[in-house]
């Protein structure tokens, strides 16, 4: 279906009727001074080289030439759909362990922020390749599927921290399932997962699950983070030292036997984490060393524009209304001079909108450029020249929300998202911004903003998985921040209740504790009774180590 991407400058479409009345005016004007000047035959014989016809076809002609000039600036176009896009790449599912234990510090600043940092840096090593993040602790989830949007895996990488994931631990093998899940079964070729981990726990599982996986063809390459002499973990609750259940010093080690294991059964490389830069590239050698597979696949969508044949309609028309004469006999010299006039005035109106308009056009093209270079400065500034031109360029608008939103600031690029989505006219454009807002406000943890940003986006595009798993996520992070909120007012009422009850209670003990009374029991009758407690006591003890040796389940560790 077509529509114009300017529908503003339609509106000067209103001086066409004006244009007819003031044609209709001078036909008019023209039949009254015939009248008036006197003898029909005499004027007949004076007027004898004009043309009716001539005059009512340049008319016509300037009309036409004048509406084809005005649809042009509106840009007639029509979505071609997706545009199949070549590429030659592999998938890569990155499982990072968000255990507590991750933020031990003998990696500095801890051993968390350097994963993020090495998968950082080893997606910008992965252009074509397909990339997918699993996080895990006590539980595996799939925080990204499979995608070629690396700019949304880093935004969903700076999110990765111990909170997304309740239960603490390090299931090793669940990790390895969600990331086979993530690939496409049928192929056996051209998928790879990174482990990044400290292997604390010793997970049975993973052995097994490692080699179906090495069956299947995929390659399970792992990077060990941590020191094998280990060190203490930092509470984030409460800013201590954590401690386990008998109130020692809880250490955290690098398992490097399970990692290098994994490794071995899944045809893939170990790495000991040292240097970021170092490991990246020998990691990127490994991946590369699988070979690529060239893949076809859905791009953004496409536009035919119109705008051009619009334009040489336009100015063919004018160049053939000047060799039209509206005479029969005249002047050349005369006429070339009217000519060249109307031809002037006619490139002082329809030439500097054209100008401006691809202006606009180059200003988005550097930015583009800029953009594709990481220089997020420049690309602001050229979008930015482009949307103050045309303030309703959907196109320059939504790349400046982009480009603000990489550089930072987070408030300008939800204006630059609102002014495309005022100014789109295609559900999928208006569904892209509201998409792009949403993940900006859920990084600024504004969730209740971003989740009608979601459901916005939603709504436009159905089918957009991206924004309904968002959706989700945010929705449980909502749901997590209420509970938070109710328990932080629980806990803050409960102290002043339990202090005033405990008060009330001394008191009452104080005024009821009765007056010593002198002993009526004999020396040896208190040592048997003395000998009879301690014995009670020991058999008590006895029998808590009975049940708690036959007790089938043992507390579990929470980092």
């Amino acid at each position: 279906m077509v529509h114009f991407q300017h529908i503003e400058y339609l509106f000067a479409l209103a001086l066409v009727p004006l244009m007819i009345l003031l044609y209709v005016f001078v036909l008019r004007n023209k039949k009254n001074t015939i009248k008036k000047i006197g003898d029909t035959a005499l004027v007949k014989q004076l007027i004898k080289d004009y043309s009716p016809s001539k005059y009512f076809i340049k008319f016509l002609l300037i009309t036409t030439a004048f509406i084809a000039g005005v649809l042009a600036l509106a840009n007639p176009r029509i979505p071609q759909g997706s545009t199949m896009v070549n590429r030659s790449g592999i998938d890569v599912m990155i499982a990072l362990d968000v255990s507590k234990s991750m933020l031990a510090d003998d990696v500095k600043p801890n051993r968390l922020e350097r994963a993020r940092q090495f998968i950082s840096k080893l997606i910008d090593k992965l252009p074509n390749d397909r990339i997918g993040i699993v996080v895990f602790a006590g539980r595996a989830y799939l925080q990204m599927p499979l995608t070629t949007d690396h700019s949304a895996a880093k935004m969903y990488l700076s999110s990765a921290t111990p909170d997304v994931v309740p239960t603490q631990g390090t299931v090793i093998g669940d990790a390895l399932k969600m990331c086979y899940a993530a690939f496409n079964t049928k192929e056996k070729k051209y998928k790879s997962v990174v482990l990044i981990s400290d292997g604390e726990d010793h997970d049975k599982t993973a052995e097994k699950i490692t080699k179906a996986m090495a069956d299947e063809g995929v390659m399970i390459n792992t990077v060990g983070i941590g020191s094998p002499e280990g060190t203490t973990i930092i509470d984030p609750a409460t800013g201590q030292t954590k401690t386990d259940a008998e109130g020692r010093p809880v250490v955290t080690k690098l398992n490097e036997e399970e990692l290098r294991s994994i490794a071995g059964n899944g045809n893939g490389l170990y790495q000991l984490f040292t240097n970021t830069d170092e490991i990246v590239d020998a990691m990127d050698k490994q991946l590369k060393s699988m070979g690529q597979r060239s893949v076809t696949e859905n791009s953004l969508v496409n536009f035919r524009n119109f705008f051009p044949w619009l334009l040489s309609l336009s100015l063919f028309l004018l160049i053939a209304e000047f060799f039209i004469t509206e005479v029969k006999k005249s002047t050349v010299l005369k006429k070339v001079i009217v000519k060249k006039e109307t031809a002037m005035l006619t490139a002082v109106l329809i030439l500097p909108c054209f100008l401006f308009g691809q202006n606009s056009n180059t200003l988005i093209k550097n930015g583009n450029d800029a953009y594709n270079k990481k220089e997020y400065d420049i690309a602001a500034e050229n979008y930015k020249k482009a949307a103050d031109k045309e303030p309703a360029n959907e196109k320059a608008q939504y790349n400046l929300g982009n480009a603000l939103y990489k550089k930072g600031n987070s408030e300008e690029a939800l204006l630059a998202y609102d002014a495309a989505i005022k100014s789109s006219k295609l559900k999928t454009e208006q569904s892209a911004s509201w998409y792009n807002k949403g993940v900006s406000l859920q990084n600024n943890k504004k969730l209740p903003e971003c989740i009608d940003a979601y459901k916005n986006a939603i709504r436009l595009n159905p089918a957009d998985e991206d924004a309904r798993f968002n959706l989700q996520k945010a929705l449980l992070q909502q749901q997590k921040q209420q509970q938070q909120k109710d328990q932080q007012d629980k806990d803050k009422k409960k102290p002043k209740d339990d202090k005033q009850k405990d008060k009330q209670q001394q008191q009452n003990k104080d005024n009821e504790q009765p007056k010593p009374q002198p002993s009526k029991m004999t020396q040896k009758e208190a040592e048997e009774k003395l000998k009879a407690l301690l014995q009670q006591e020991k058999n008590l003890q006895n029998k808590l180590r009975r049940v708690d040796a036959a007790s089938p389940e043992k507390p579990e560790k929470d980092w």
